[in-house]
């Protein structure tokens, strides 16, 4: 990886969750965070993996020949010996009925920008363009500053999705290039922050800051999760702090869901809310309320 290569395990086109309009999203391995409840787990790490469905297998056993480590073994839960997969993908290649799959592969910019120039058209008439998400998109930051830089010199509209837990000369790098931050905040407590994302909140805290004294649009998205995001106090700090900020961000309160659920036993690991549910439409509204008592504008989910 680097100013050349990015490594990405997902290009979203008719993307209309990810920033105005309709949007290609490019999604970036390789995540500081580890949130109890991510729902893109293959994003975290910053190595490709190999995903298994039992599902979808039919016993051929072309796999086991074609790995070279011998990482796949019919009597090994989830098929995959982890410790001994480098995510060299043929296994994958192999299959021939999709039981598995690799998740992250590598890209030049101009192979990115042919994708996202398919949609061209959608962006000019809805208002859409181009958003960098992951993972955390600025990891990679001297390949997502290439990339954003040809989005612009086409045109495009550009989002940049991050978690702000990335070093400001990451950020700074990206300015020129970006026409909006959606920019993540779960929770105002650091040591509750530490808890449920392994990572503390202060650097977080700054980024924005620094952020909100540019000219850039920031949209803030706020996962509810049950138990570990929506206490009533949470939300109030939040509120509190985007209202303080040079330039107050509109806010989106994002609804906890559990489709990824499936993708943790995909990568044989434990999904640690799946018990959890998601908070209902009352809740969500007394949070939408939160906002707006303070004069901050709040964008449906």
């Amino acid at each position: 990886m680097g100013p050349d290569h990015g490594l990405i395990f997902d290009i979203q086109r008719f993307s209309t969750h990810d920033g105005p309009g309709i949007r290609t999203t490019v999604f970036f391995k390789g995540c500081p965070l580890r949130c109890l409840w991510c729902h893109n787990p293959e994003s975290q790490s910053i190595h490709p993996e190999i995903m298994f469905a039992p599902d979808k297998c039919i016993g051929c056993g072309r796999c086991f020949k074609a790995c070279p480590e011998g990482a796949i073994r019919p009597d090994v839960p989830g098929r995959i010996m982890r410790e001994k997969c480098t995510g060299c993908g043929r296994c994958a290649e192999a299959c021939v009925s999709g039981a598995l799959s690799l998740a992250g592969r590598f890209y030049t910019i101009d192979e990115v920008v042919r994708e996202v120039e398919k949609d061209s058209v959608f962006y000019k008439t809805s208002g859409g363009g181009v958003t960098v998400s992951g993972g955390e998109p600025l990891v990679q930051y001297e390949f997502v500053t290439g990339l954003l830089k040809a989005c612009k010199d086409r045109g495009f509209h550009t989002a940049v999705d991050t978690c702000g837990y990335v070093p400001w000369k990451n950020i700074e790098a990206v300015l020129p290039y970006t026409d909006l931050f959606l920019y993540d905040i779960k929770q105002m407590d650091p040591d509750l922050h530490r808890k449920i994302t392994g990572v503390g909140n202060e650097l977080i805290l700054e980024n924005l800051v620094k952020i909100s004294r540019t000219d850039i649009p920031v949209l803030v998205r706020v996962p509810v999760i049950p138990e570990c995001t929506d206490q009533q106090a949470n939300i109030e700090a939040i509120a509190e702090f985007l209202s303080k900020l040079e330039h107050k961000p509109a806010v989106e309160p994002l609804k906890y869901h559990r489709l990824g659920g499936i993708k943790y036993k995909k990568l044989g690991r434990t999904y640690a809310c799946e018990e959890t549910l998601p908070p209902g439409n009352d809740r969500m509204e007394a949070i939408r309320a939160v906002f707006e008592r303070r004069g901050i504008e709040v964008v449906s989910g």
